[in-house]
């Protein structure tokens, strides 16, 4: 899955960029006008797409694909 980030939605890309740059989930939700659950989720699915475990190795691999 690491490859190339397939099936990563444009939206999740934004929250992966937003997590990159130190923003919380709450953050996030206010930025982007959608509740903090909401955030959650397309956590849980990037993490699951990527086959990565957390935020920092989230942060990483947005850095790496230049997703910044």
């Amino acid at each position: 899955a690491e490859a190339g980030g397939a099936g990563v939605t444009a939206r999740e890309r934004e929250i992966a960029r937003m997590v990159a740059e130190g923003l919380t989930d709450r953050d996030i939700a206010a930025q982007l006008n959608i509740s903090p659950r909401t955030v959650d989720r397309h956590l849980r699915n990037l993490f699951q797409k990527l086959g990565i475990a957390n935020r920092a190795a989230l942060a990483a691999y947005a850095v790496r694909r230049r997703w910044l």
